[in-house]
């Protein structure tokens, strides 16, 4: 395969399945082995918990994990964790939890609704975090932690 049509095809891959994986959790997942061909990197997309592999140096709100999964090797990795919080203000608790880790604030969002979101980094990790209203499950808090070799 080319390295233009994988260099775009690799994120659609890894959009799909990020999106799709909450809805495929209960079953065999199939996108699973999909990413893993595609981009020949590990994936996991776990489900109800954080992936084993999740950054201990990343601390997450308190609630329960409605989502959790990760995409990656150890040049780079990307993880996606969505966790059940009490309101749109609790980006406030998760941004002094990431302070109070050593992260820098790159910058929150002005709220729009029910809809906040905050920038963290702290090498090799650059956190979004993003909290919302869900149908189903009230206000969430999403992650999308990355990770990057030092010196790639």
């Amino acid at each position: 395969m080319s390295s233009t049509r994988k260099r775009f095809l690799v994120p659609a891959v890894i959009v799909m399945s990020l999106t799709l994986a909450p809805v495929l959790t209960a079953c065999s997942n199939p996108i699973e082995g999909l990413v893993k061909q595609v981009t020949g990197g590990d994936v996991d997309l776990g489900g109800s918990s954080l992936p084993k592999d999740f950054p201990k140096d990343v601390p997450v709100a308190p609630g329960k994990v409605i989502f959790g999964g990760g995409l990656g090797n150890d040049e780079g990795k990307i993880w996606n964790v969505t966790i059940q919080v009490s309101d749109a203000n609790a980006l406030e608790g998760i941004s002094a939890q990431l302070t109070g880790a050593g992260f820098e604030s790159k910058g929150e969002s002005e709220s729009t609704g029910d809809t906040k979101t905050g920038i963290f980094q702290k090498d090799p990790y650059g956190v979004l975090v993003v909290v919302s209203k869900d149908d189903k499950n009230g206000f969430i808090a999403n992650y999308t932690v990355t990770y990057t070799k030092p010196g790639s």
